[in-house]
């Protein structure tokens, strides 16, 4: 069947919605907003970027600062990047570092001796409830313990920490459980499980598809766009647990439009590209029990053990979620597509935080395109049902994937996150 987006809805808004709404009016009027460039005629002087800029860059100054390279972040407030590095005998790179726009900053970790860190901790200390990411901004390793983490396990991981050494981590407790992010949104349901689109896509071979979260990609073969309905798409590909949380789903009707677009329920933000995710950078999710929510990204390459078994390779955030947020998209506001959900701790209420699926890995391991090189990122969170996850939710996420994806009516949903989200968590 013909897969297209559907109008856009004129329902009032439910509670997360309105929280949207309220995001999208200070996320759109700036989000072509140009920002000054810098001097060229000052080099040494630290260059205004924009985060996407900055994470080039970034990119580039870790191939010339070699083992000197100690890590780097966004600093939002100054539009600026920080890069650590660790004092050496050459200064020649770091001054080359500062000709490049870059705020340069002496720190005592080497990026080698915080990754052999993280690596003590996965080997010692995989324990389920917990997470760790390298924090540049404290030059350190966080670790985070959910509530499920005490006792014996504790002790086990503050010694493993200990064992580190002075100022090489940090741990902290969380309230809530580390878990997968289910039921929810402008859905898709599959096998008794309800999930959300991600991103529109291109596949290798030019079909549109879209990317979700894995553990939604592992829970049911094929997917619909009602509760109870027939199929328009089929998993191809998915990794849940492991090397990530992504999941390639192909519209079984090569028809179907996706459009690259992220609905924000009232209007659509359009999507460019892909882009890597910088510490400190301002982020946007869209998600189908919550709506739109922001907040800035904490750490790249984290690791998560989640019950279902560890993921590696997410992006840590503070930005909040709940169950049926699960594959919506985390983006930016100038329509850079940035992640997908995965899981995390807390709620909207309380707060917490959130991992993501960075979607420039998932695209590069599924052979993918987005955007203005492919089909579009379209993961608007729109009403995707009027009805509630159901019990055996598997795995909801944020967001229809602008393919007109909702299966709620318009006197249901709401337009930035239908459904009552409702369902046990997986």
């Amino acid at each position: 069947m013909s897969h297209k987006r559907i109008p856009k809805r004129k329902a009032a808004m439910a509670a997360g919605g309105v929280v949207a709404l309220g995001a999208a009016a200070i996320l759109l009027p700036n989000a072509n907003a140009s920002q000054d460039g810098g001097s060229s005629d000052d080099a040494a002087a630290p260059r205004t970027l924009k985060a996407a800029d900055a994470s080039d860059l970034a990119s580039r100054l870790a191939g010339l600062l070699g083992d000197t390279f100690a890590g780097s972040y966004y600093d939002s407030g100054a539009q600026r990047l920080v890069v650590n590095v660790v004092p050496g005998d050459d200064d020649r790179v770091v001054v080359e570092a500062k000709k490049a726009g870059a705020e340069v900053r002496e720190v005592d970790n080497s990026m080698g001796e915080l990754r052999s860190g993280a690596q003590t901790l996965k080997s010692r200390a995989s324990i389920s409830g917990t997470s760790w990411a390298i924090d540049p901004r404290t030059n350190k390793i966080l670790v985070t313990a959910d509530s499920t983490v005490t006792g014996e396990r504790w002790d086990r991981l503050e010694s493993t920490v200990e064992g580190l050494g002075s100022g090489m981590a940090t741990v902290r407790k969380s309230a809530g459980t580390f878990k997968t992010f289910v039921s929810g949104g402008d859905a898709v349901f599959g096998g008794g499980a309800r999930c959300s689109l991600g991103f529109n896509v291109t596949a290798g071979d030019g079909s549109p598809a879209f990317l979700t979260a894995g553990h939604c990609g592992v829970a049911a073969d094929q997917w619909s766009d009602v509760q109870g309905g027939q199929p328009i798409a089929t998993v191809d590909q998915a990794v849940f647990p492991g090397e990530g949380d992504f999941a390639l789903v192909r519209y079984d009707d090569p028809a179907t439009e996706a459009p690259s677009e992220v609905n924000l329920g009232d209007q659509t933000l359009p999507i460019s590209r892909a882009a890597e995710a910088a510490v400190g950078q301002e982020v946007f999710r869209m998600g189908s029990t919550t709506g739109l929510a922001d907040g800035q990204v904490l750490g790249l390459d984290a690791t998560v053990n989640y019950p279902e078994g560890t993921v590696t390779g997410l992006i840590q955030t503070d930005v909040c979620a709940e169950p049926g947020d699960s594959g919506g998209s985390l983006f930016t506001r100038d329509g850079l597509a940035i992640g997908l959900t995965s899981g995390g701790s807390g709620d909207c209420t309380a707060g917490g935080e959130t991992f993501f699926q960075p979607v420039t890995t998932a695209l590069e391991a599924v052979g993918a395109t987005l955007g203005d090189g492919g089909a579009g990122a379209a993961a608007g969170a729109g009403s995707g049902s009027g009805e509630g996850g159901g019990a055996d939710d598997a795995g909801g996420g944020a967001g229809d994937a602008g393919a007109g994806s909702g299966a709620g009516d318009a006197g249901n949903g709401t337009s930035a996150g239908g459904g009552d989200g409702s369902g046990p968590t997986g």
